[in-house]
């Protein structure tokens, strides 16, 4: 460490002398400045040293074609188990609709789209209670116990377009419910718009309480011409 001591005195009994002056001691030589600049990261060689990180020394294009054939191997065995949980629930849907069995019958069922497929026409003495949906008749009587049926493409003046029949274990449900149950299959008759070509009207026929206990489980409904032969083609699709 640097004293500054005054020329000519001394820190101690060295600065003095009796009777004779000294030369002055010269101070000794300052230290040079500590330099203030920032420190320096060591300089970067051409051939560093190998890393320990295995992905620091692999390629780009090796890094990204690995990484392309995982994500293949992924959505592989994603569609695969797909498949899998498709084929189960299918084979479990099937084993379900095969223990069920057939659905049980209804009380009673509407018929209102099915066509005749008698093989010949025409027809006489067609009894009422072997009538078919979709049966056209010449000269139609809704009273009479049979009928010509002919085919609907030739003059006819009435046409069955809709059946209701009720179970065999159904009791007689009586007049009244059963005329009700006539104009609610009428009602929902699908008809062609070839009805508005004609004039015509709806009918029902439906069992009496003997017919009932006879075996008679039918209500029909009927679109008649107003007069004559004059329908010439089917009402229903």
């Amino acid at each position: 460490m640097n004293d500054e001591n005054t020329p000519g005195t001394s820190a101690g009994n060295h600065g003095t002398s009796a009777g004779k002056g000294l030369p002055p001691v010269p101070p000794p030589p300052s230290r040079p400045p500590t330099s203030s600049l920032p420190v320096q990261p060591p300089a970067v060689t051409d051939d560093p040293t190998p890393s320990d990180n295995p992905s620091h020394d692999t390629p780009p294009a090796e890094r990204k074609q690995t990484l392309l054939k995982a994500g293949l191997v992924v959505v592989g065995l994603v569609l695969i188990g797909f498949l899998i949980w498709w084929l189960t629930a299918l084979l479990a849907s099937s084993n379900e609709q095969a223990n069920q069995g057939p659905a049980p019958a209804a009380s009673g069922s509407s018929s209102p789209t099915a066509q005749a497929t008698r093989s010949q026409l025409p027809q006489d003495g067609v009894g009422a209670l072997d009538y078919q949906l979709g049966d056209c008749f010449e000269n139609f009587d809704p009273e009479a116990t049979e009928s010509r049926v002919v085919a609907c493409t030739t003059g006819h003046s009435a046409q069955l377009v809709a059946v209701h029949r009720y179970a065999e274990s159904d009791s007689y449900p009586g007049i009244a419910a059963l005329r009700e149950k006539g104009r609610e299959i009428c009602q929902n008759a699908a008809l062609t718009d070839a009805v508005a070509n004609y004039v015509l009207l709806q009918r029902n026929a439906y069992p009496s309480d003997t017919s009932w206990a006879q075996g008679d489980r039918r209500v029909d409904c009927y679109v008649t011409a107003d007069k004559g032969n004059i329908i010439m083609e089917s009402l229903i699709p």
